[in-house]
């Protein structure tokens, strides 16, 4: 299976760094892959899906989201928004270098980040989810002792997973905007 390792520029400036897997034979259509909360596009899980989908004539485009993985930036200064901002960046670079995606596929919180960027992305024609929350604001029950301090501070640390942490800024909701 051909691998192309590149870059291109995500919506905050930053180069991300991106795979992309094509089959051997033609290319029947191309993927988006979206990788789980600081995860990144080289997780075994990302990994094997875009073999699985080679070998069924897909081409998977796969990106370290910022800060994350390869690519440049903070992920401390990343939000929702700008993953969901930067995954309609990396269709349009598809569109611009090869074509639109047809299938986009989030995992958890990239689900959640596809699912909100579907909607930008006009070529595409099916969306997979795996273990994907609908809404980001899931994880607030995370952090929910903490949301009043992340109001007046504008950030702050929580705990989302076991041995994980990460910066929290919030908007004027609930809904975090930096998680």
């Amino acid at each position: 299976m051909p691998h192309e390792r590149f870059q291109f520029t995500g919506v905050g400036g930053h180069q991300l760094a991106a795979a992309l897997d094509t089959p051997d034979g033609p290319i029947k259509a191309y993927a988006l892959f979206a990788h789980c909360f600081t995860c990144g596009k080289d997780v075994l899980a990302a990994k094997r899906i875009a073999v699985a989908l080679a070998a069924k004539g897909i081409a998977t485009l796969r990106f370290d989201f910022t800060g994350l993985g390869s690519s440049d930036g903070d992920f401390a200064n990343s939000t929702f928004s700008s993953n969901v901002a930067d995954l309609v960046r990396a269709a349009d670079h598809l569109r611009e270098t090869r074509k639109a995606p047809a299938i986009l596929i989030g995992h958890s919180l990239g689900g959640a980040a596809i699912l909100a960027a579907a909607g930008q992305i006009a070529e595409a024609k099916a969306v997979v989810t795996i273990a994907a929350p609908s809404d980001p604001v899931h994880v607030t029950h995370f952090f929910r002792d903490r949301i009043e301090d992340i109001r007046a501070q504008g950030e702050g640390e929580v705990s989302l997973a076991a041995g994980r942490s990460a910066s929290s800024a919030n908007s004027s909701t609930t809904s975090p905007s930096r998680i």
